[in-house]
């Protein structure tokens, strides 16, 4: 009780709005790896399929589509023959690499069982 008596409200500081925007877009599952995947080059849907395991094709295509309407992924038409769609970091996609990159790091550095893991797009371009 008297903890809260001494709590003083104006003191508490709201999250950064920035904060809340990206973790609301990249938080979302499968979201960053896409990202990771993108930074190297652009990339055949199957060919991200592939490069993310256990994400499935309507996962991979809804994530698609919000990275798209956030304005981070662009989906390019190669008419063919045969019709292929590709997936491309626009600018402000790719700007995301060095904040990647350090959040790789810091995954290195404070999450021992990320570790374990296969090494990742974004370990290869080190």
């Amino acid at each position: 009780m008297a903890a809260e008596q001494n709590h003083d409200s104006a003191a508490c500081k709201r999250v950064d709005d920035g904060i809340t925007r990206v973790f609301q877009l990249l938080g979302k599952r499968w979201s960053g790896p896409i990202v990771a995947v993108l930074v190297e080059q652009s990339a055949y849907f199957a060919d991200l399929r592939r490069a993310i395991p256990g994400i499935s094709e309507r996962m991979l295509s809804d994530r698609l589509a919000e990275l798209g309407a956030a304005g981070l992924v662009v989906r390019e038409v190669d008419e063919g023959p045969p019709l292929r769609v590709s997936y491309r970091l626009t600018d402000a996609g790719a700007a995301l690499e060095p904040a990647l990159r350090e959040l790789a790091e810091w995954a290195k550095a404070h999450l021992p069982e990320a570790a374990a893991c296969p090494e990742t797009a974004l370990e290869r371009r080190a």
